[in-house]
């Protein structure tokens, strides 16, 4: 027997909520996901790790995941874009020579 963490109810072990307040007996803490600019740049401007916190928090963290994940994918296309403009003027130079 255990009892409700609210009202202090008796209440059956393993509920979930009260059913005398309706209060919830989980202990954990609820899950912030407001997304967040900041985790994109993070993304953006490290790659791997934008990378690597789209894979962890795609479950738990689904806005944030995301926001941290096209910050990457930003970086990744903005890099290769760059190479690619690099080999271009280097062909231009070497064929207008």
């Amino acid at each position: 027997m255990a009892y409700c963490r609210h009202c202090g109810a008796p209440i059956a072990d393993g509920t979930i909520t009260c059913p005398q307040c309706g209060a919830s007996q989980s202990s954990l803490p609820p899950v912030v996901d407001n997304g967040g600019l900041g985790w994109g740049i993070l993304g953006c401007c490290i790659p791997i790790v934008g990378l690597v916190l789209w894979l962890v928090w795609k479950d738990q963290k689904p806005r944030t995941a995301k926001a941290a994940g096209i910050g990457a994918l930003v970086a990744v296309g903005l890099g290769a874009l760059y190479y690619v403009l690099i080999f271009m003027l280097g062909v231009g130079i070497v064929l207008g020579s």
